[in-house]
């Protein structure tokens, strides 16, 4: 318990509730009514390792921060008390205060925005965490997350609109806000509340107004949509904005004001209209992702090609599955899927706990993702198995073993049924309304287009020169059309998406507006060499499904493979570093990436006390 000071003030204390029975969301504020009676009301939280119940005659109802940023002065002080309580690094803060600013001299003005974790009602960093670290606690509604539990595959950062939680790239995992449980244990406020000087930040039970307080809203300008997680924070703001508001931060997002007196994010042009390359800003901390997401879906794509094809009669891939060079095949799909999952390890601040990743299937896209692609690499691995001794090299040197092409056939389809799931869950990881650049149906056509055209690449580099080399020139004639049918769907279902993507957040009022401005400014050539070039594979492929397979064909069509590889590869190096998310906006230098990035090129991210650190894993 948080001992309390003989001559704590006043004001450090919570007051008496006087709140109403359900809040603004219609939720019941009295937590155990909401869990119906699940849990006792005098459970004990073990609050740094230490048995016992706090006094709070409130203890089971929802709590939350209250703002009135009428009063916040900018000084940071809430910050600091809050960083001083937690012990946090110089590089990790749970509450940071951000502005945004506009209109003309001599009527210019400012509004300061302190923000820390909401404590939602509807966590979706606890529904996304794969290693259920988060709990929404009867004990104040705090939303409690465990260091130790997490091993930093920072989802929870992705899905959350308000980036509370924070990804210490040192050490590799997630903290932040809790609440100052121990404090509430002992009815006081937060260290944060505590410490504002100019009376902005309060606290209590959630929708019951502060003393002198007026307005209890869910929103103020730069506030992401609170029916995304029905956050509990509510805010007071008298003093009118001008009609649009910038960020002082680099982010290029300002925000304008709707007709119905909503503020909502559009395009801020700091970064100019030049289209420029970028290839050196394609590398980002989410390399070992772009990795995993292109092998997978190229094993997918293969795995799929090759042996429902040959389930299905086709004479050129019954031919492939029939020769030696079929287990080569299928041990590359299997490796490729074990590349991906190491690599989607890697990605892990804490990769040895791995394991952990399976511990939210009931919630976590990410946990179902995983498991399908882990089942997929197990039953391709069996069928591989399995089809082994009818290979004729096998029986060379082991001799005849007999045939197992039942267990094959349903390891087969077992595959096919787990990758899909995987593949499936692969897309729903990105259908997250705080990112919305991902969160569209876009993401799926390019997840199966590279399925498609990767698979059909690697079909066509093992299964052409196998059959030209058997002399099977009728079924090398229809792998060829097979193939390239197969780079043409791929760029035809990623290029229908792109357009669709393109003309959605021309658009669209929120960040993914933004991106794909970044996407054609800042990534603008880049950009249209990835779109050409799918112009190009398409065009390409048809072409020479028209003209038939001869020498010159087959060199064209080496050339496609490659151009198909380089697009996908810069296409999904895009995909990451343009994701704007819904968050609070930062400071001229705390949380501000445009800083970030000018105090690693000087130097000045060398000390330690600037907050700017390198991922270190």
């Amino acid at each position: 318990m948080w001992k309390v000071r003989d001559d704590e003030p006043s004001y450090a204390f919570l007051k008496e509730s006087t709140a109403p029975e359900v809040n603004y969301y219609e939720a019941p504020i009295d937590l155990i009514a909401r869990t119906g009676g699940a849990h006792s009301s005098d459970r004990e939280m073990f609050i740094n390792e230490e048995p016992g119940v706090g006094a709070n005659p409130n203890r089971n109802k929802q709590h939350a921060f209250h703002f009135t940023a009428d009063n916040c002065i900018g000084c940071h002080a809430c910050e600091a008390a809050c960083s001083e309580k937690n012990d946090n690094p110089a590089h990790i803060s749970f509450r940071s205060v951000g502005y945004v600013e506009g209109g003309t001299y001599p009527d210019f003005k400012r509004m300061n925005i302190s923000m820390a974790c909401n404590h939602c009602d509807d966590p979706v960093c606890l529904k996304g965490c794969p290693t259920r670290a988060y709990t929404k606690h009867v004990e104040y509604g705090a939303v409690l997350q465990d260091p130790e539990t997490c091993f930093g595959c920072g989802y929870c950062t992705w899905v959350c609109p308000y980036n509370a939680p924070q990804l210490d790239p040192i050490k590799g995992q997630v903290s932040k806000c809790n609440m100052c449980v121990d404090r509430l244990e002992v009815n006081l406020k937060p260290a944060c509340v505590s410490a504002c000087l100019g009376n902005a930040l309060n606290f209590g039970v959630v929708d019951d107004l502060p003393e002198n307080r007026e307005q209890g809203k869910t929103s103020i300008p730069g506030f992401p949509d609170p029916e995304i997680t029905h956050p509990n924070i509510r805010f007071q703001q008298i003093k009118n904005m001008p009609d649009e508001v910038t960020r002082t931060d680099g982010m290029a997002v300002k925000y304008h004001k709707s007709e119905d007196g909503q503020y909502r994010p559009v395009v801020d042009q700091k970064k100019g209209v030049e289209k420029k390359w970028s290839f050196t800003k394609l590398s980002s901390r989410e390399n070992p992702l772009v990795i995993f997401t292109l092998v997978s879906q190229t094993s997918l794509g293969a795995f799929l090609i090759a042996f429902l094809g040959a389930q299905l009669g086709v004479e050129s891939l019954l031919a492939v599955r029939d020769s030696v060079m079929y287990l080569p095949l299928m041990l590359v799909t299997v490796g490729l899927a074990g590349l991906g999952m190491l690599m989607s390890a890697t990605h892990l601040g804490k990769p040895w706990r791995f394991y952990r990743g399976f511990n939210n299937l009931r919630h976590s896209p990410v946990c179902r993702e995983g498991l399908g692609m882990l089942l997929y690499m197990v039953f391709a691995g069996l069928h591989l198995l399995a089809m082994l001794p009818a290979n004729e090299v096998f029986i060379t040197f082991a001799g005849e073993w007999g045939r197992f092409d039942g267990v094959a056939t349903v390891s087969g389809y077992l595959a096919l049924m787990a990758g899909s799931v995987g593949l499936y869950y692969m897309y729903r990881c990105y259908r997250i309304p705080a990112r919305p650049f991902w969160n569209h149906w876009q993401t799926a056509t390019s997840f199966l287009g590279t399925a498609f055209s990767l698979g059909s690449v690697l079909i066509a580099l093992v299964g052409i020169p196998t059959l030209m080399l058997l002399g099977a020139e009728a079924s090398s004639a229809e792998l060829f059309s097979i193939v390239l049918g197969g780079v043409v769907l791929g760029g035809v279902l990623e290029g229908v998406g792109l357009l669709g993507h393109g003309m959605a957040m021309n658009t669209a009022n929120n960040e993914g507006g933004v991106s794909h401005y970044i996407q054609c400014t800042l990534f603008g050539k880049s950009y249209t060499l990835r779109n050409i070039l799918i112009a190009v594979n398409i065009g390409a492929a048809t072409a020479l499904l028209i003209a038939g397979p001869s020498m010159l064909s087959l060199g064209a069509s080496l050339l496609i493979c490659l151009s198909v590889l380089v697009t996908a590869l810069i296409g999904r190096a895009l995909f990451y570093v343009l994701v704007i998310p819904t968050t609070m906006p930062g400071a001229f230098f705390w949380k501000n990436k445009d800083f970030e990035e000018h105090a690693r090129e000087i130097g000045l991210a060398n000390m330690p006390q600037v907050g700017v650190v390198a991922h270190a894993h």
